[in-house]
């Protein structure tokens, strides 16, 4: 069954002005319940636009948005209802951060859902756990914290809600590489305990290949492709077209295989590459063998 469906989705932006663009230009989309779905698109391709309209920040110009078989902005439908089923985390995250302590921050969320006390100690308490916060944090000013503990905590504020459909906007950018693969690794792991659909948008063509299922590639305000990350990533040419690149892993192992190796030129994880060389190596694999 879809989460999301959109049918003819446009959204302009400035209409009727000398600043007047198509960001999202008659998208057809479905994505099922339950997918890991990464989002790719240079700068400007529209994929930022699109997700905002998954929970109704951003209302289309023409067409439809369907959330888990409902049309969000059909008649009688409380869009704040919708907010609550399909959750977004912005880019830069802690910048939204605002209360006086990370547990507030936190709750702010299960509060507007009218949630009662008990219920919402649950959440605060289940989330914090989830993304790595100890108790000792939650009566912290969120100011107090690091870059990464502020991202973690922003993120927490969203999974309290529970939503069925989760929507990260570069969530570790700016993050080093050890702060960014703890936060990418707990997502994974809410995705595979929740099984909760989760939509990563990223310019990181490396995690979306170690932690999507699937990839959607947005490419002048419309979708250019939607399939498997093999699959997208075996159009190689076509990617860096579009101004994109491929792993930095997948680019070795095509030049090891022009050169004559016995590999797969399809590798787009560092995982599966150890496993290839090791089992290659074990062969006694050569150039030209």
């Amino acid at each position: 069954m879809s989460i999301i469906k959109t049918e003819h989705l446009t959204y302009t932006y400035s209409t009727g002005t000398p600043f007047e663009k198509t960001a999202i230009d008659d998208v057809n989309l479905e994505i099922e319940e339950g997918e890991f779905v990464g989002v790719i698109g240079h700068t400007g391709s529209g994929k930022s636009t699109l997700i905002q309209h998954f929970n109704g920040l951003v209302k289309p110009t023409s067409g439809k948005v369907m959330i888990d078989n409902e049309d969000i902005w059909g008649e009688g439908v409380d869009i704040r209802a919708v907010r609550f089923k399909a959750g977004l985390v912005f880019q830069y995250p802690e910048y939204q951060l605002f209360e006086e302590t990370v547990y507030k921050d936190i709750a702010f969320g299960p509060k507007n859902m009218k949630l009662d006390e008990e219920e919402i100690d649950r959440r605060v308490r289940e989330a914090a756990a989830f993304v790595g916060l100890k108790e000792h944090h939650l009566q912290k000013s969120p100011f107090e914290l690091s870059g990464g503990q502020k991202r973690r905590v922003a993120i927490a504020g969203v999974l309290a809600m529970r939503p069925k459909l989760l929507i990260l906007d570069e969530p570790t950018a700016g993050l080093d590489p050890k702060g960014r693969d703890r936060i990418l690794g707990q997502i994974k792991e809410y995705h595979e305990q929740a099984g909760n659909t989760v939509l990563l948008v990223s310019h990181s063509m490396e995690d979306v290949a170690k932690y999507c299922g699937k990839l959607l590639v947005m490419n002048q305000a419309k979708v250019y492709m939607y399939d498997t990350v093999e699959a997208v990533f075996a159009h190689v040419e076509e990617i860096r077209g579009m101004g994109l690149a491929v792993p930095q892993i997948s680019r070795i192992f095509i030049e090891l295989a022009r050169a004559g190796y016995p590999v797969p030129s399809n590798v787009y994880t560092v995982e599966s590459a150890k496993q290839i060389l090791l089992e290659t190596l074990r062969k006694g694999g050569s150039a030209h063998a």
